[in-house]
């Protein structure tokens, strides 16, 4: 009878889902480590809000909420680098997992950025800092944006030309190599860079730039902005000097302004980057990471598509760019 018993006991513990006959335990799943995310911009412009939507759709994967995964999304209200890192300092003390960064100023914040602990992700999106311990850069591949931004002004200006090109910080990785980028589509051809003027991330400087380069220069042919809010600065000194679709204006991202502008014929053409894909992929690659899940960050570099648009393309453009936003506010709203 105990022969019996003791067999009928070991049989259904082996029915037991689960069950590890050799240590008598349960095997159960661990639960998910929460994860604190922090993506830091470089200033509070439109460009930032399609990021943050893609932040927030790479929270909800197919949808649902990820409830493991937190992510704080800050930006210094001075457009400066002392600004970030002071953003940055507070959320080291408050213990986050990961930080991504677009910085302001490569050169200057990479020291700070190296001294970040190592048990903290460091990911630079949107504009990179290259010497620092970063462990991966995910954003426009920016020479060759550079080289479209290029060869959209030689087609616009077949015959060549001064040229004036206008940036919101020279500092930024991002803007330099836009220009080298530019500097090598030009090679070789009748298109002159006069000069490169800094805007110090002001609006009004921007604005006061072009104006000022228009009186300087009165048979500028082109200009280009290399920064979302540099544009429509650029249009409203073109405007205003009475030179609207004269002087040909290549333009980056997909400000309202920008796009009303090349609707209108006096802006040329944008290349407008994937601000929604950067937000996605730097949040899902960095919790990917964190997981020990399989994820991109090794390459180093992850390039998310620019694209040119022109008066040719942009209903079309616009009509992706809508239903791209709608799908992610409608899975926000599920």
């Amino acid at each position: 009878m105990k022969r019996m018993l003791l067999t009928l006991a070991l049989g259904f513990l082996a029915l037991l889902p689960g069950c590890d006959n050799q240590s008598g335990k349960t095997t159960v799943a661990p639960p998910q480590k929460k994860i604190r995310l922090a993506f830091i911009a470089n200033n509070e412009g439109p460009y930032w809000s399609i990021v943050r939507l893609g932040c927030d759709t790479a929270k909800r994967p197919g949808g649902n909420l990820d409830a493991n995964l937190d992510l704080v999304f800050r930006s210094p209200h001075d457009r400066t680098a002392a600004g970030q890192q002071e953003i940055m300092t507070e959320l080291i003390a408050q213990g986050v997992d990961g930080i991504a960064i677009s910085p302001i100023d490569a050169e200057k914040q990479t020291e700070f950025l190296s001294s970040i602990p190592t048990n903290i992700l460091l990911v630079c999106a949107d504009s990179d800092a290259p010497k620092s311990r970063r462990i991966c850069y995910i954003g426009t591949d920016n020479i060759a944006a550079g080289t479209q931004a290029a060869d959209l002004l030689k087609t616009a200006l077949p015959q060549g030309g001064k040229v004036v090109l206008f940036v919101g910080s020279a500092a930024s990785q991002n803007v330099r190599e836009r220009i080298e980028g530019i500097k090598q589509g030009l090679a070789g051809s009748n298109l002159q860079i006069m000069e490169i003027q800094a805007a110090d991330g002001s609006s009004p400087a921007a604005l006061k730039n072009a104006q000022e380069a228009l009186a300087k220069y009165p048979d500028l042919a082109g200009m280009v902005a290399l920064n979302n809010f540099v544009g429509p600065a650029v249009l409203q000194a073109t405007r205003g000097a009475g030179k609207a679709a004269q002087v040909k204006i290549v333009c980056f991202d997909e400000d309202n302004d920008i796009l009303a502008g090349i609707a209108a014929g006096d802006i040329y053409g944008s290349i407008v980057q994937s601000p929604f894909k950067i937000g996605v992929r730097t949040v899902s690659e960095m919790a990917s990471h964190l997981r020990g899940e399989a994820n991109q960050l090794a390459a180093g570099k992850i390039f998310t598509p620019s694209q040119v648009v022109t008066k040719d393309n942009l209903a079309s453009f616009q009509m992706r760019f809508k239903a791209t936003l709608a799908a992610s506010q409608e899975g926000k709203n599920e």
